[in-house]
């Protein structure tokens, strides 16, 4: 049994929030980043929580991401809004973009934006939500096409062309369990397989084959040449590709390579169709009526898009968060490269979880 440590939310926060700091970033960026990697922890998604922090903190090392980056309006219309991220923290970069694009959608009805020259930003589900309880329905799609060169092959081919291309949506329902989507184009996303690699555990059949094609259940093959699989196999490729395109449309791409990239978002204000009480009311009722349905056999209950994220979340804050120590001890790591403390007694007062609404303008 590979050795776990358990932490509360607030101490994870802290020790994230701080790493950050240390590597160069300003306070309020470092604690937008070190927030959203907690939340995909607590909402399940350890393939994209803090198990990430060596390689953000790598990029930093290297020069390829700026930590103390402010992402820049850099054109705009009534209802549209081109984001240049600098090559800031992707987390900080899409959350702010989207409070810009909310605020837009509160005015226009309908806002769209585009994203680019910015790091990896996340849990995509992080955004769609705060959309949701925004009074809002949020669209986020993110991802690249290169061919030859990507960790997803497309469908019916040999080499990769695609990254994961996820995709989320957020519905509010009036409550804390909005419906939100939430998934990659491929079979799993590649932080599972690092989750599933920390944790000395195969990855179940048909998610990705080895640098020969074959099918395989061991993480160390994705990352000896292998490739992940395209979920629904033709349709799901047809996805990944639509995401990269509506990435294109910042002018993220070069046709001599045949490449396109970068993050799309669009938020779509619910008072401009239906009274937001009125639509929120329906929702949540036409979900309870789905989640009504008879099990299958072997099947618990029947369960919409963000229960699962809403359980997780009540879940680990009453129990605490537990990492692989591989991934713990990758963290710690540069927590003494950095000179940060990891215990517990340096959580300042200011770490307490929750914590308090974002107010990005």
């Amino acid at each position: 049994m590979t050795p776990v440590h358990r932490l509360s939310a607030t101490h994870l926060y802290s020790f994230a929030r701080r790493l950050f700091i240390a590597a160069g970033a300003p306070g309020h960026i470092a604690a937008t980043v070190a927030e959203i990697l907690v939340n995909a922890n607590l909402a399940g998604h350890d393939s994209h929580g803090v198990l990430r922090i060596p390689a953000y903190l790598r990029r930093v090392a290297e020069g390829a991401l700026d930590p103390a980056a402010e992402p820049e309006r850099v054109r705009e219309t009534a209802g549209t809004l081109l984001v240049n991220g600098r090559n800031g923290f992707g987390h900080y970069v899409a959350r702010q973009a989207m409070a810009w694009a909310i605020d837009k959608a509160r005015r226009t009805e309908v806002c769209a934006a585009s994203l680019v020259h910015h790091g990896h930003i996340g849990r995509l589900g992080e955004y769609a939500e705060q959309a949701a309880h925004a009074g809002c329905i949020g669209l986020i799609t993110t991802g690249d096409a290169e061919p030859g060169s990507g960790i997803t092959v497309p469908f019916g081919g040999t080499a990769g062309a695609l990254s994961t291309n996820p995709i989320a949506v957020g519905v509010p329902t009036g409550d804390d369990a909005p419906f939100v989507l939430d998934f990659a184009t491929s079979v799993v996303a590649e932080g599972k397989i690092q989750v599933a690699r920390s944790r000395g555990a195969d990855v179940p059949e048909g998610c990705i084959v080895d640098k020969h094609g074959k099918p395989s259940v061991k993480p160390a093959d994705l990352y000896d040449g292998g490739h992940l699989l395209p979920f629904g196999r033709h349709k799901g490729y047809a996805l990944g590709v639509l995401v990269s395109l509506l990435g294109g449309l910042g002018g993220e791409f070069d046709i001599e390579r045949r490449t396109m990239e970068g993050t799309f978002l669009q938020v779509i204000y619910i008072g401009a169709f239906i009274p937001l009480d009125t639509y929120q009311r329906a929702v949540r009722a036409t979900l309870n009526g789905i989640k009504g349905t008879a099990p299958a056999p072997g099947v618990a209950e029947v369960l919409a898009p963000g229960d699962p994220e809403a359980r997780s979340r009540a879940a680990r804050l009453a129990g605490g968060i537990e990492l692989p120590d591989a991934s713990y001890q990758q963290i710690c790591e540069w927590a003494d490269r950095l000179q940060v403390s990891s215990s517990p007694e340096a959580v300042e007062a200011t770490d307490l979880w929750p914590l308090p609404s974002p107010a990005l303008t």
